[in-house]
């Protein structure tokens, strides 16, 4: 897995670079321009610097500085570069400063924009006049490079720094953002008064918190990680990106002599009146996943109807007039639990997932219904007897919170915490970036995924994966695991379709495992086939 940094580990492991390492701040200044070049020409291998004009817009300090060797290199490469500061020329000291002298050796000089806006009161705005300069340039560039602000960020941006990023954004140019989109949050991707939206965002050393958001991701584009020549963090991190090896780790071929009840038997909570297209998806879901069997025990009513669509799938009848005694029959078949999708928040439906949470002691998966019925009392879970697993999109997790949607997206780390600090349980947050945490672990960001997935009921065959892997993986690794498993199901269906991203059907997203499942485990086992050579030639 790849390290997540928040803003201060980013400050603390430059701070160590230089400090203990001795590495010279003016040389990771310069690998790190530099790296944004070789990023850009990998970027867009169709088109020649020789052909560009590029605008390098830099702001205080070294950020300012990342942009000076950024400038000078597209420089050396051919380009016509104009290099514009908001602020003083004056202003630059240590590192920033040499570089900042260096453009001369390529015949390129800085120019200011505007008046440094620390100057004037905080609701000042820019004048026309004062940006007219920068406007321009923009007119006739054909590339933006952003080197205003970086990780440090974090106040609301004003005055004439967000007249220069809504001139930059207004001039509809590909922008290049150096390390973060400037106004972005480093650690919380949420947007400092304005924010660029950039097509390509190299960052250093490792992603930052904020870029791995919804918001943060759609602001940075395309990602990439610059190597600047030192090695990777070694100390704590806020968090882990999940990686195709990871996954490739935790699987393995089935034994020859597999049985369906070795497979595991996953009971499914699920369905109600109007509602069962949710129970029958979660069950496929598991199946498609590996499950050897899969009984969805639900409402006499649902059963009935349920009996007449399944086929590989089972059902269990939930009795009103003695509940407790059907749960615990349903409970007795076993392996891992499932509950909550399209179930009902009714009283019956709290019954019986009060009985499951207090009776059930193995991995049981908490989705959708039986999730959302416990408003502002996250805590339930944290007195549960089973190995629980949630599962809520940010309005799911808002409700359970007791705060909103908004609240949630607004600092989705902070609530991932939040939820495991509360319940004490594995929690996966659903989203662009679905990001999986538990107690006592480093949470765990899944990369895999398109938008495709924004269907209706994905969240079930979700459930339903992590569900049957639970049977032979910790529930911490089935969440993250089946997150992947879920993401990279929907990345294949869209490559087989011209890289569509609309049009996915909830279904479609099971029938992609079996494959996906087959080339992790021939990978996996190539994986140890080698190391096991490795190792007979060591002895």
């Amino acid at each position: 897995m790849i390290a997540v940094l928040s803003r201060e580990q980013s400050r603390a492991f430059d701070a160590r670079m230089i400090g203990e390492l001795a590495v010279p701040g003016l040389v990771l200044m310069e690998n790190a321009g530099r790296g944004v070049v070789d990023a850009i020409e990998r970027h867009w291998p169709a088109r020649s610097l020789a052909r560009e004009r590029v605008v390098v817009v830099c702001g205080p300090g070294n950020n300012g500085g990342d942009g000076f060797v950024i400038a000078r290199h597209l420089a050396v490469r051919g380009a016509e570069v104009r290099v514009l500061v908001v602020g003083k020329l004056a202003a630059y000291t240590g590192d920033a400063s040499v570089q900042l002298h260096a453009l001369a050796g390529v015949g390129l000089v800085a120019s200011e924009v505007g008046t440094d806006s620390a100057d004037r009161s905080p609701g000042w705005t820019a004048q026309p006049g004062e940006v007219a300069g920068l406007q321009a340039e923009l007119s006739h560039a054909t590339l933006v490079v952003d080197a205003l602000f970086g990780t440090g960020l974090s106040r609301p941006i004003a005055g004439l720094h967000a007249s220069v990023l809504e001139a930059v954004q207004r001039c509809e140019r590909p922008i290049v953002a150096v390390d973060v989109p400037s106004g972005l949050d480093a650690d919380t991707g949420g947007v400092l008064g304005v924010a660029l939206s950039a097509d390509l965002t190299v960052t250093f050393v490792a992603p930052k918190l904020g870029l791995l958001t919804p918001r943060g991701a759609r602001l940075a584009g395309k990602l990439v990680v610059a190597d600047i020549g030192v090695p990777p963090p070694r100390t704590p991190a806020s968090a882990r990106l999940l990686e195709r090896a990871d996954v490739v780790s935790l699987l393995s071929r089935r034994a020859s002599d597999m049985h369906k009840n070795a497979a595991g038997h996953v009971v499914v909570f699920a369905g109600s009146p109007g509602h069962l297209g949710a129970a029958v998806m979660c069950a496929h879901g598991a199946m498609r996943a590996g499950a050897g069997l899969v009984t969805i025990a639900t409402w006499t009513e649902v059963a009935d109807a349920l009996d007449v669509r399944v086929v590989e799938v089972m059902t269990a009848r939930l009795s009103r007039e003695s509940l407790d005694a059907s749960v615990d029959d349903a409970l007795a078949r076993a392996d891992s639990v499932v509950i909550g999708p399209g179930f009902g928040k009714d009283a019956h439906a709290r019954q019986v997932v009060h009985r499951v949470l207090s009776t059930w002691k193995g991995p049981l998966v908490v989705d959708a219904d039986a999730i959302a019925m416990f408003a502002g009392a996250a805590e339930v879970f944290a007195s549960s007897s089973a190995s629980v697993v949630l599962t809520p999109h940010p309005g799911e997790l808002g409700v359970l919170l007791g705060s909103s949607a908004r609240e949630i997206e607004g600092d989705r780390f902070g609530a991932l915490a939040a939820s495991v600090r509360r319940t004490r349980a594995v929690t996966l947050l659903k989203g662009a970036h679905t990001l999986v945490g538990a107690p006592g672990e480093c949470p765990v960001v899944n990369g895999s995924g398109t938008s495709a997935l924004a269907t209706a009921g994905a969240g079930d065959i979700l459930s339903g994966t992590i569900g049957a892997l639970a049977g032979t993986l910790s529930p911490f690794e089935a969440a993250f695991v089946g997150a992947y498993l879920h993401g990279a199901a929907a990345e294949s269906w869209g490559r087989d379709r011209a890289h569509a991203d609309r049009g996915l059907l909830a279904h479609e997203i099971a029938e992609e495992y079996p494959r996906l499942l087959g080339e992790l485990t021939e990978e996996s086992a190539a994986t140890r086939q080698t190391r096991e050579a490795a190792g007979r030639e060591k002895r």
